[in-house]
């Protein structure tokens, strides 16, 4: 499994992990009962805290995506692949509406704001 984190962004390291198991579910690389890194190997792996890698999982099955079997780990859980991507479009409209509303608050033209959006979606 291959997850990168990026200290610099400001989303929390739990938060990255999270998002990028999702995605690995929703792509199929990750399926219902594939065994997740130990909480001990992810943290050596991306140099981060245990507790880090622990909240993300702990918010996986929070949310339903993993299941944690004491003493042996923690494991994909059966997901909606549907409902996963449209919770992520959901997230990503919100997003798309913040930056939008900054653009207008700086008063730059819809146009403009167009412009940059697929210049961006270009790169």
């Amino acid at each position: 499994m291959h997850i990168i984190i990026n200290g610099s962004l400001m989303v929390p390291l739990y938060e990255q992990i999270t998002d990028q198991i999702k995605t690995m579910i929703r792509s199929g690389e990750l399926k219902e009962n594939d065994n997740l890194p130990s909480v001990r190997t992810l943290s050596k792996e991306l140099k981060i805290s245990a507790l880090t890698v622990k909240k993300a999982y702990d918010n996986l099955e929070a949310e339903g995506f993993a299941v944690t079997v004491h003493g042996k780990g923690t494991y994909i859980a059966a997901a909606n692949a549907e409902l996963l991507l449209e919770e992520q479009k959901k997230e990503l409209e919100a997003d798309l509406e913040m930056a939008i509303q900054k653009g207008r608050r700086y008063g730059i033209s819809k146009e403009d704001i167009r412009s940059l959006f697929e210049l961006i979606l270009e790169g």
